[in-house]
């Protein structure tokens, strides 16, 4: 009895996760028969979940909209709570850069009935999130329809918007969203380009799904891709310098998010960092409060003994106590 509840949990989060599934799929995922399949199927409409049938040679089987019941039970009151606490948490990143609260969300507006589907949704267009003044805005509701993107992994067409304002619609496979402290990232594979890119979620504009499922191959390190996206974006300048630092110390005073990393031996690290201009630059260096060497370019290299030899004086350099 045991084996048999928890092969019906599997197959409905199974049918959670794609559009559509053969019985042939569901066999070899459950590693089961597809004799099993079918008799699991009709156990769970038996069950109430609306397993929808697909004829046909490449048709299958799908999970209904509103039928994936969690084990537990909300009244209405109860259920909108939950619902708008997961938003909240979701929109300011309190626990993390996973997304945990945003799936969990996604999870129990697909499991609610109609009538507080439709009160959740007026709640929505009521309520403003006030980002902090270097967060972007980013609408709930286009969170959502990117995370039921990477969830469902479909093909999607997504309108986009880059930094110097062009708009561009592309052909995505959906994979994860990673927020950073201050930002959602989409990663997604670019169809037409045949590589891993990551967007910012606050400049998609619009999502659309394709009906093609699509299965992800070899997927990247959704966080370091973002990191890595972060820290070599445009910047003016870019000053390289050496720690005296094994690649993991380096990490840590110098996030990835901030500059790109190299080994240099066991002990030193080569990091390559942008930012506005030589002045700028310098004034992170001294930040860092660690032995380093610049190696290029020379301007960042004069400013930051300029600095040094500024507060050499303001406090008496030199001079006898």
């Amino acid at each position: 009895m045991i084996s048999t509840s928890a092969r019906l949990l599997r197959l409905v989060s199974l049918l959670s996760a794609r559009p559509s599934w053969t019985c042939g799929e569901l066999a070899g995922r459950m590693e089961v028969t597809e004799r099993t399949v079918r008799r699991d199927i009709a156990r769970l409409r038996e069950l109430g979940y609306g397993v929808e049938s697909e004829p046909g040679p490449w048709g299958g089987y799908r999970l209904g909209g509103g039928t994936r019941v969690p084990p537990l039970i909300l009244d209405d009151e109860e259920a909108l709570a939950v619902a708008v606490a997961l938003r909240e948490a979701a929109l300011s990143g309190v626990l993390g850069s996973d997304q945990a609260a945003l799936s969990a969300l996604l999870k129990l507006r697909q499991a609610l009935p109609p009538r507080i589907a439709g009160r959740l949704g007026e709640m929505d267009a009521a309520f403003v999130h006030t980002p902090r003044p270097d967060e972007p805005q980013i609408a709930p509701g286009m969170l959502l329809e990117l995370a039921t993107a990477c969830r469902r992994g479909e093909r999607t067409r997504l309108s986009y918007r880059d930094r110097a304002e062009k708009a561009t619609v592309r052909d995505v496979d959906p994979y994860r969203l990673v927020h950073t402290g201050r930002r959602w990232y989409f990663v997604a594979r670019d169809v037409a380009r045949g590589e891993w890119r990551t967007f910012r979620a606050d400049r998609v504009t619009q999502v659309r799904p394709t009906g093609r499922a699509v299965e992800v191959l070899d997927p990247p390190d959704p966080a370091l891709l973002v990191s890595r996206g972060i820290a070599s974006g445009a910047y003016p300048l870019y000053v390289t310098v050496r720690l005296p630092l094994p690649m993991d110390r380096a990490l840590r005073l110098v996030p990835a998010t901030v500059g790109t990393h190299h080994p240099d031996g066991p002990d030193s690290t080569i990091i390559e960092i942008g930012g506005p201009d030589a002045d700028g630059l310098a004034k992170y260096l001294l930040s860092l409060g660690s032995p380093l060497r610049v190696l290029s370019p020379d301007d960042v290299r004069q400013a930051l003994l300029r600095r040094t030899r500024e507060m050499f004086e303001d406090n008496g350099g030199g001079q006898p106590l």
